[in-house]
């Protein structure tokens, strides 16, 4: 087994590092996307990027979804899944998985950037050399999806925030 890892694009944020922190580390603060999910208008710009069918599948998802200061749960085809913070530092949030088939981790690092702020999403897996290549684009996917949703949560801002994925 090897750590197989895929990164995302930089997102450049328009707040400052340390807010983008404190929001992040407290994974309550994401709930909000919840209910911007329901808005037609946020679906209508995912149904541009993913296939309908996708968009209901990410709806039910989302649904399941329940938060707390340090986990993010969702309920999956393979059960209960959840992210669990494991490492707060003001550059990097780290996060591994648990109840998922495979070990999964995620890395948030955050870095000041002028009057702002950027930020890139980390994916990991635990996987053997078969493996590797039947994950390594949904990985992508993933580390994309989570930066973009991520981004558009801190710059936001309240409890409405921008949901483009």
């Amino acid at each position: 087994m090897s750590l197989t890892k895929t990164t995302s694009e930089v997102k450049h944020l328009s707040r400052p590092a340390d807010e983008v922190y404190a929001r992040l580390s407290d994974l309550r603060n994401l709930e909000a996307l919840k209910t911007k999910f329901e808005d037609p208008e946020a679906r209508a710009k995912l149904a541009e990027r993913v296939p309908a069918d996708k968009v209901e599948q990410i709806g039910e998802y989302v649904k399941t979804m329940t938060f707390t200061a340090d986990t993010v749960t969702i309920q999956s085809p393979v059960g209960e899944v959840a992210l669990r913070i494991i490492e707060r530092e003001p550059d990097c949030i780290k996060m591994a998985g648990e109840g998922a088939p495979i070990e999964l981790y995620v890395w948030i690092q955050i870095l000041p950037e002028g009057e702002g702020s950027k930020m890139r999403v980390t994916v990991g897996a635990e996987v053997n050399f078969f493996m590797k290549a039947m994950i390594s684009k949904p990985l992508a996917q993933a580390a994309e999806g989570l930066a973009s949703i991520i981004a558009a949560s801190v710059d936001g801002g309240g409890a409405t925030p921008n949901l483009t994925l």
